[in-house]
């Protein structure tokens, strides 16, 4: 039964017998619709109770709140509270559908018992379209199973997902679940989960404290054993460095080169997981010898993917760079220890004679271990636009004549040159929908780029399902552009016998699940390839034709695809 609410929506702020003089009299704020409430100064314990229906709640950095019957919007006004501070929902606490609570960097949200089967109604403040955020905590209480981690989105890297009750390790891949394992066993009991289709293939390292799991979602950037670092002491393996170790720097700018200490040296283990893709899954990736240039490097040099190489004044992620001959991710190894060296400032190193970087510490230093001498590393995590040696660009005018020339070189290569696999890509969309009840509707008619469907009556929403792939998979690795597209949609209308209506849910900007944010393309939204369309109501007591206008679709990666158990004819 829906609730009546105020003219005026209000949250209220309760500190037991005496109210906070800020808040009025009755420690009650009023606030006329569409506002912003941004609370700053609770202390720890205080709650906040009442309607949020039509008011935005910011809860500020240092403020600790536990929700207490809170109900965050309905269905006619919807909110949102972001989460700078500290807030705890229980099982009393209602989000409504188009309402969200959004972690903000440095924000922890605590699910004491809540539980949701909606994606979207929780997320990080950083989104996988254009990843701004990361930094905030998700903490799930004791009891909670690991599947409400499914209905999380917009994770990015240096988010932390906590587990309380629970002692993982690792996790495994298979077919888009991800189940946690201790000591390369599922953990018994419901340890399983999916992310939302913009999340799939999001990278986590995986520690225990405390009884509690710690998902940090990460980008490792690092070495592996035996890549040599030059020093002042000639070439060093990187595992063998330690601080207070000198070496040798390259100033691009002038051409000099400098001596620096390192100031930090960490290690830690990485396990593929072989369901990812190549470059989400782990693997290292392996530059032979001379694929850069004659004697650069003088031996082959393994790294992470997401590890930058030096060239031309810039810093460019290996991954990019990846041809699957000369350079190419090495499946052979499928568990590693890596290793990284820190320098004062972000710095130019040789590894096997090829310029690269030094660590840089945007957020992730948590994820290693350091051994030998210890240093207390503080402050701020560190940008790429602020702190880094050089730039770091993946802008596509610059990487692929980069990428071509170093393909070009092939022929220089006399060992351990690989085969190249070759993509095979379609057209084919394979678009249909996918009912909430799972039944699949197939186009009953297409008329150049609408396609058309038959909707049966009382379908709240359908899922538009399709192929999707990745512009770095079809494209190239130069494509700076790792989301999985499936078709672009323009406009959408509903007709029965009696009307016409026009379906602009996927054109708003709180979009619904599996539609990516931002395209900056007016009147049309592409799909993660299994998008949820609402449809209000519209198909209560009526039947009608659902016409999609596809603006844009593939190519693909070709491969086979599931088939759908039951479809509905027209």
């Amino acid at each position: 039964m829906a609730r009546t609410l105020p003219a005026n929506p209000s949250v209220s702020l309760d500190y037991g017998t005496q109210p906070d003089s800020g808040w009025g009299n009755d420690g009650t704020y009023t606030a006329a619709e569409n506002s912003t409430i941004t609370i700053t100064d609770a202390q720890d314990g205080d709650t906040v109770s009442g309607e949020t229906s039509g008011v935005n709640v910011v809860i500020d950095a240092d403020t600790s709140i536990t929700g207490k019957g809170w109900y965050i919007g309905n269905s006619d006004k919807p909110a949102t509270v972001t989460v700078n501070g500290t807030l705890k929902l229980a099982n009393a606490e209602q989000i409504a559908d188009g309402s969200k609570v959004i972690v903000g960097d440095g924000g922890t949200l605590i699910l004491g018992g809540y539980a949701t089967t909606t994606a979207g109604l929780i997320e990080f403040s950083g989104s996988p379209d254009t990843p701004a955020g990361g930094g905030g905590t998700i903490e799930i209480a004791a009891g909670t199973t690991p599947s409400i981690i499914g209905y999380i989105t917009n994770i990015t890297e240096n988010d932390t997902i906590i587990i309380d009750g629970m002692t993982a390790d690792d996790y495994t891949y298979v077919n888009g679940i991800y189940t946690l394992t201790s000591k390369g066993t599922a953990i018994s009991g419901t340890s399983s989960f999916q992310l939302p289709a913009a999340n799939e293939g999001t990278t986590f390292s995986v520690t225990t404290k405390d009884g509690k799991t710690y998902l940090n979602a990460v980008d490792v950037v690092c070495f592996l054993a035996g890549s040599m670092i030059r020093t002042v002491d000639g070439e060093v393996a990187v595992e063998d460095i330690q601080i207070g170790d000198e070496v040798v720097t390259f100033d691009w700018k002038t051409g000099a080169e400098n001596v620096r200490p390192v100031v930090w040296a960490g290690t830690a283990r990485a396990t593929v997981h072989a369901g990812l893709q190549d470059d989400k899954a782990g693997y290292p990736v392996r530059i032979l010898k001379d694929a850069v240039a004659d004697g650069v490097p003088y031996q082959d040099l393994l790294v992470t993917s997401e590890h930058c190489l030096f060239f031309d004044g810039k810093f460019v992620p290996v991954r990019m760079l990846v041809n699957g001959s000369s350079i190419f991710y090495d499946k052979s190894i499928t568990a590693y220890d890596y290793y990284h060296i820190e320098t004062a400032e972000h710095s130019v190193v040789a590894a096997n004679g090829l310029l690269t970087e030094s660590y840089l510490d945007t957020g992730n230093r948590r994820s290693f271990r350091q051994e030998g001498k210890v240093a207390s590393i503080g402050g701020r995590a560190k940008t790429w636009e602020a702190d880094a040696g050089a730039e770091l660009c993946v802008d596509r005018a610059f990487v692929e004549p980069l990428f071509r020339k170093l393909e070009a070189r092939k022929s220089s290569i006399t060992e351990g040159l690989q085969n190249a696999d070759v993509v095979a890509l379609t057209n084919d969309a394979n678009l249909h929908l996918v009912t909430e009840t799972g039944a699949v509707i197939r186009p009953v008619r297409r008329d150049g780029q609408r396609y058309n469907f038959m909707l049966p009556a009382n379908v709240a929403s359908v899922r538009i399902v399709s192929r999707a792939s990745r512009p770095a998979d079809v494209i190239g690795p130069f494509v700076d552009d790792r989301r999985q597209m499936g078709v672009a949609v323009g406009s959408v209308t509903f007709v029965t016998a009696a009307r016409q209506e026009n379906i602009v849910a996927h054109l708003a900007e709180a979009k619904p699940e599996g539609w990516h944010a931002d395209m900056s393309q007016a009147d049309v939204a592409w799909t993660t390839g299994n998008a949820v369309l609402p449809l209000s109501g519209l198909t209560e007591g009526n039947m009608g034709l659902l016409s999609l206008n596809i603006l844009s679709a593939g190519p693909y990666v070709e491969e086979a695809q599931k088939e759908d158990a039951q479809v509905l004819s027209a």
